[in-house]
């Protein structure tokens, strides 16, 4: 069975697990993509009752059920404007999405790889340095990347500080650009106890490079989901033809607001954020 008119709309293929609650990855990259107009089609790498930062949840690794899932939508003839992948947790699962990229990339495809590796200086307990190599492979396919700081060290092997300059930063960006992808943001970047920023980069195709460091005021603490939050509306405007920068400026105002309502309703910091409350905003 080919195309029959489904390719008709714009459509990312959503790699990522599920957590049924506390906000974070499929459960948020579905709705907030498919509020920005674009159909999100998820690839499902495991699932969680409750994420892994509850004191117990229910896990199921669907590593061996993801090819055949994907098999039947080459034969669908699926054709996607974005391919975002998120928290892999194997060498295995990086092979299949590795592939994927491979099979179902056109000219029209921007792949956007959150490489969720660590946080705080140190990477996640699931990763090994061999899991570390095979994301740096991955990224290589990406047209844009979103590390975090912890994440940027780790793709270049830099040693991790606190504190960092915007030339520090731009040499970070600029080793990651060399493994492919031409656009990164750095997030997550503290500025004391006030601030909080992103550093965008672009490497434009006569070689050039806009960079610079977009800075706002830092609200509540830090909460499960935000990064999922902020990659899902950087594919979304990726996919619409909204300019990184633009993209940057909106994900952060947004983000900021959906920390400040969780404040106002006393949602605990294992749950997220209530992004539903103010998602018409991204319509703004």
């Amino acid at each position: 069975m080919r195309d029959m008119g489904h390719n008709n709309q714009k459509k990312v293929a959503a790699i990522n697990d599920l957590s049924g609650f506390g906000r974070c990855s499929t459960t948020v990259l579905l709705p907030i993509i498919s509020y920005m107009g674009v159909q999100c089609c998820p690839v499902i790498t495991s699932i969680f009752s409750n994420h892994s930062g509850y004191d117990s949840y229910f896990f199921d690794d669907c590593t061996d059920k993801m090819q055949p899932y994907i098999d039947e939508w080459r034969k669908l003839g699926l054709e996607f404007e974005g391919i975002y992948t998120g928290f892999l947790g194997s060498h295995r699962q990086i092979d299949i999405v590795r592939r994927f990229i491979d099979d179902f990339r056109t000219e029209r495809t921007t792949v956007i790889v959150d490489p969720v590796m660590g946080d705080g200086g140190s990477a996640y307990s699931t990763y090994t340095e061999d899991m570390c190599r095979d994301m740096r492979q991955l990224v290589s396919k990406a047209d844009i990347v979103t590390p975090n700081v912890t994440e940027a060290c780790m793709l270049t092997g830099t040693e991790y500080r606190e504190k960092y300059t915007d030339a520090q930063l731009h040499e970070l960006a600029g080793m990651i650009a060399q493994l492919g992808p031409k656009k990164i943001v750095i997030t997550g970047i503290r500025q004391g106890s006030s601030y909080i920023s992103n550093y965008v980069y672009e490497e434009n195709a006569d070689g050039s490079v806009n960079a610079r460091r977009l800075r706002s005021k830092l609200v509540g603490t830090t909460r499960c989901g935000t990064g999922d939050i902020f990659a899902s509306i950087i594919c979304a405007d990726a996919v619409n033809g909204v300019p990184l920068e633009k993209s940057v400026r909106k994900a952060s105002a947004f983000i900021k607001e959906c920390i400040l309502k969780s404040m106002e309703y006393d949602i605990p910091e294992t749950d997220g954020v209530c992004f539903e409350e103010v998602l018409y905003r991204l319509k703004r």
